[in-house]
């Protein structure tokens, strides 16, 4: 709250040091001065026009999301022996481990591709979702000092996240080619199509990183639940299973989670070497951009009191 204080407050407090006069200070007075009001400072309105002002605040701040990014690669794999190899060892490992359960334990109708392909194909891009949001949602808390002693645009520190799970999505998708080349399953032009559906995957993902970030500030409950929620996310989802297995009349409801006709597609484009269901994939494009612009609304509304309750 800034506070405003008329100079005739303070010179009716300021009387003559010597004894006997009893003499005031008379400041010049002007007339407005003398009815100025008090201003209240309040947060951001949750409102579309607090989205557009937090836009163009962001594109001027534009280098530091970039040095901020170049900064999580530098430091993501730092001191560790193994370093970029983790990697690939987080979606090989996790390939190994379904693969024995899907087609030694149970079986899982896969359309004909190899189990280890068809699943590899999904964990990719679920794998730097997760990662992204589970990593951006600390990014605030882990930085009290930059939120209370200087200014710059807030949703910097989580978005920097998803430049590094990008990084782990090429390495992954350069292991993916080594074995689609294994499995003789040519490349197709209809993965121009990858590139789309990555681009809504990350704006998604960037929603869901922006509205538990500004709540993990208040309540870092969300950090201890993100794990698990996580976890079971990726069961709702056609990861290591196909979309098929879902009944018909059960899969426009199934789909209204963007994740779930995202993976299928990026999965269909990829490896099936087909064209994606663009009606799917437009439509968890909208939900995607609805989710991005009310959480970046919410993360500014309260950005100006994170300071306060970090």
């Amino acid at each position: 709250m800034g506070l405003s204080i008329p100079p005739e407050s303070i010179a009716d407090t300021i009387e003559a040091p010597k004894q006997g006069t009893s003499a005031r200070l008379d400041w010049p007075r002007a007339p407005e001065e003398s009815e100025r009001s008090v201003k209240i400072i309040r947060p951001p309105s949750f409102s579309v026009a607090t989205v557009l002002t937090g836009v163009r605040t962001l594109a001027q701040y534009s280098d530091l999301l970039w040095i901020l990014s170049g900064f999580r690669l530098k430091v993501r794999y730092k001191q560790s022996a193994l370093g970029w190899v983790w990697a690939a060892l987080q979606p090989l490992a996790l390939m190994s481990i379904y693969t024995v359960l899907f087609t030694r334990v149970t079986k899982v109708e896969t359309g004909g591709i190899p189990y280890p392909l068809f699943v590899l194909s999904a964990l990719l891009p679920w794998i730097f979702f997760s990662s992204s949001i589970s990593n951006a949602v600390h990014g605030l808390v882990l930085y009290p000092n930059l939120l209370t002693k200087m200014y710059f645009p807030r949703e910097i520190i989580p978005l920097s996240y998803l430049a590094a799970g990008l990084a782990d999505l090429t390495i992954g998708s350069i292991i993916l080619a080594g074995f689609m080349a294994h499995y003789h399953v040519p490349l197709s032009w209809n993965l121009i199509y990858m590139l789309p559906i990555i681009v809504v995957l990350a704006a998604f993902a960037a929603a869901v990183a922006l509205f538990l970030s500004a709540v993990q500030v208040r309540f870092r409950d969300v950090g201890l639940a993100l794990p698990f929620l996580l976890q079971v996310w990726m069961f709702t989802i056609p990861v290591v299973y196909s979309l098929e297995i879902v009944p018909a009349r059960f899969r426009s409801l199934y789909l209204l989670d963007p994740i779930a006709g995202l993976i299928d597609n990026f999965r269909t484009v990829v490896v099936r070497g087909a064209v994606p269901d663009l009606k799917v994939v437009a439509g968890s494009g909208g939900i995607a951009l609805a989710c991005l612009v009310v959480a970046y609304a919410y993360f500014k509304s309260s950005e100006t009191t994170m300071a306060d309750v970090i």
